[in-house]
């Protein structure tokens, strides 16, 4: 895994803090968080133990639970607000078991509303969300390379280099790419 991180410690280590903070915060039990979320309660143990690693339909379902996007988590366990970011200081998330590169090109902040995200996804890959983070949650996803298939609202969409998709997200989503491309795509969300 990537990691920008050095201060104290690695970004799984830093996810899981965050993730405990998150559920202490509310007052949530790990088994009212596993009833909201879906995540099985050994999972979340074994998370906010640092454990194991989280996957990106995981954080999804947490981040869903919490009323979060995954950007807005990722801020939160990444640092503070820049008014210019270097490509050497965006944090990079992987999630190598789905084939899932996420890089926080633009993070969220307390006084900018939008974030803009540099995603890369294998061949041969599919991620489903279940419910967005927070419901109708504005995306404009620009495909740079390869071929991806998103089902959004009722509806599937074929993207090709070049072609912008734009929805707000009130339900489940997939991301699906075929078995000879992958996919590197920018998303902005406000």
């Amino acid at each position: 895994m990537e990691n920008t991180l050095t201060d104290d410690g690695s970004i799984d280590r830093r996810i899981a803090q965050r993730l405990r903070a998150l559920r202490g915060e509310r007052g949530w039990s790990l088994d009212e968080l596993a009833r909201r979320s879906g995540v099985s309660r050994a999972t979340l143990s074994r998370l906010e133990n640092a454990e194991v690693s989280p996957t990106a339909s995981v954080l999804g379902k947490l981040c869903a639970a919490y009323g979060l996007t995954m950007s807005r988590l990722m801020h939160m366990v990444e640092g503070d607000f820049r008014p210019l970011v270097r490509r050497d200081a965006q944090p990079v998330w992987v999630d190598p078991e789905v084939g899932f590169r996420r890089r926080s090109v633009s993070p969220p902040s307390q006084t900018l509303a939008a974030e803009a995200l540099e995603c890369e996804l294998e061949p041969g890959t599919r991620i489903a969300y279940d419910e967005p983070p927070r419901p109708g949650l504005e995306h404009h996803l620009l495909l740079l390379d390869g071929a991806l298939t998103i089902a959004v609202g009722g509806q599937t969409h074929e993207l090709g280099p070049g072609d912008c998709l734009r929805y707000q997200l009130f339900g489940p989503s997939t991301f699906t790419t075929p078995g000879n491309s992958g996919a590197r795509y920018v998303l902005f969300m406000v």
